[in-house]
This record gives structure tokens, C-alpha cells and sequence, in this order.
């Protein structure tokens, strides 16, 4: 495949920032599915047996799950920030 760029072999800015957007929204479609994934394995562990009501123990697990949750999304959202950051100077 040929190479998108000028006449002087220097890249289209263009297709440099088309292709920072299309990483970018790789990135998010890995990460949502790292969220689904992280939920499925949230119920999984915390719900037993699905009721009308969740019984003390699987509420704080829900619970501890949704703070693990959490602080991952934190995490990873910072470090988007850094590399969006990093590629903006």
C-alpha cells in the first residue's frame, strides 16, 4: 500500500491527525469492552442467584465491585489524558 504524503515524502497532516483519531477511537472501543467485560465478571462473582431483592453479602460485593470499577475508570482516564497530552505538543 502506498504511503499517503506530499511530494516531498512528508506526511499529510491530515492523514497524521485522521490517524491519531482512528487509534483514539480504537483505544475507546478496547476499553468498553474492557468495561462489559469487567461488569459480566462483577455479576459472575457477586450474584449467585438472581432474586427480588440482594441479600448484605452480595450488596457490599456489588458494592467493592463498583469501587474497583471505579478507580480503574479514574486510572485509565488519566493516562488518556496523558497521552492525548503528549500527542497534542
Amino acid at each position: 500500500m502506498e504511503e499517503l504524503g506530499g511530494p516531498d515524502g512528508d506526511r499529510d497532516p491530515a492523514v497524521s491527525e485522521l490517524q491519531r483519531l482512528v487509534a483514539a477511537e480504537q483505544q475507546r472501543a478496547q476499553f468498553t469492552a474492557q468495561v462489559h467485560n469487567f461488569m459480566e465478571v462483577c455479576w459472575d462473582k457477586c450474584v449467585d442467584k438472581p432474586g427480588s431483592k440482594l441479600d448484605s453479602r452480595t450488596e457490599g460485593c456489588l458494592a467493592s465491585c463498583v469501587d474497583r470499577f471505579i478507580d480503574t475508570t479514574l486510572s485509565i482516564t488519566n493516562r488518556f489524558a496523558q497521552i492525548v497530552q503528549k500527542g497534542g505538543h
